[in-house]
């Protein structure tokens, strides 16, 4: 009795046991929930463009690709037969020099703004190549001295000289003024034949605004200034606060530009220089440094300038030795001999 008992019992377990392992196979394992992907995050925060300023004016401009070109230096005629001058009014920049019989001619530099004919052109001198090269780019002018063409030619700058047959078809006489003062230039077909070379770099430093230049918010207030170049070169400039415009004057006139209207600058800047005599021609020493005014926004500020050789910008400091800020336009460095003087006017 007890022994089929505990057989009993033990089948009973078996069976319990077998229906235990028989549960545990059928069963199906609960699968892991598989994550919802999270949405890639997509920011809506636009890079701004980068500010692009013109080289030589420190002006913004909203398209760069109207920089990419060369500039354009001229030997720019200054005799009473050559006035008004055309297309003085659009330069980056300009430089007024001594040359013989106490006259004066400019160097005039075009970038931003390049006018459909600049003129008339004359010869080339030996202070040019020191102040044409940190440009690079494009220089034209009549002719000269083979010794001074051929300082001028050693440049890293394209020499475009009116007779040579590559200038046949953007140089010319007009007939509104007699020669030598009538050489015109075609200035966008001259820099497009030369599209190869390169902008210009940044020669100066400028401010974001012409109230932020250093000699308008350092500097003291003035009317303007009176200078002598030479026996013949007695130029002005006076502020006027209505354009916000130094304006030119020569010899006591109004000094026009070839439309009519009155040569200006945002920027004047006096650079004194010593004089030398290179076989009867003045030649302004450029390679140094020395004393310098800089009048921007309606006041002036006393600096001094460098250059350490040809290739390089003139480095304009105030008296503390921080770099000159330019106000942004157009600039006219009048480089003044030693011989002669600089008249500043007090404020009105």
């Amino acid at each position: 009795m007890q022994l089929r008992g505990r057989r009993g019992l033990a089948g009973a377990v078996l069976v319990a046991l077998a229906a235990v392992s028989a549960g545990c196979t059928a069963q199906t394992p609960t699968p892991t929930p598989t994550p919802s992907p999270t949405p890639e995050y997509v920011s809506d925060y636009e890079t701004p463009a980068p500010i692009v300023i013109a080289p030589l004016t420190g002006v913004v401009v909203d398209d760069p690709a109207s920089l990419a070109h060369p500039s354009l230096a001229a030997k720019i005629d200054n005799h009473w037969d050559a006035r008004p001058q055309v297309g003085l009014e659009q330069t980056d920049l300009v430089f007024e020099e001594l040359v013989e019989g106490g006259l004066t001619r400019y160097v005039a530099v075009w970038h931003s703004h390049v006018p459909a004919e600049i003129g008339p052109i004359r010869s080339i001198r030996p202070m040019d190549p020191d102040i044409i090269s940190p440009f690079g780019g494009i220089v034209a002018y009549s002719g000269g001295q083979l010794r001074f063409v051929a300082l001028m030619q050693q440049t890293n700058v394209y020499n475009a000289i009116h007779g040579q047959k590559d200038t046949a078809d953007v140089m010319y006489r007009t007939k509104n003024k007699a020669a030598p003062h009538n050489v015109i230039v075609k200035a966008p077909e001259l820099i497009a034949m030369h599209a190869e070379l390169a902008p210009p770099p940044q020669q100066y430093s400028y401010a974001d605004r012409a109230e932020q230049a250093t000699a308008a918010r350092e500097g003291a207030p003035t009317q303007g200034v009176d200078l002598v170049l030479g026996g013949s070169a007695h130029p002005s400039w006076r502020w006027d606060a209505a354009s916000a415009k130094w304006l030119r004057f020569q010899d006591g006139d109004v000094d026009l530009d070839s439309n009519g209207g009155q040569l200006s600058a945002a920027n004047v800047v006096i650079v004194r220089v010593p004089i030398s005599n290179d076989g009867g021609v003045p030649k302004t020493e450029l390679i140094g440094g020395g004393e310098a005014w800089v009048l921007s926004g309606g006041g002036i500020s006393h600096a001094s300038w460098s250059k350490s050789d040809r290739t390089a910008p003139i480095r304009l400091l105030d008296d503390t030795g921080a770099v000159i800020r330019l106000a942004p336009g157009n600039s006219w460095f009048e480089l003044v001999p030693n011989s002669g003087s600089v008249t500043q006017l007090p404020a009105a």
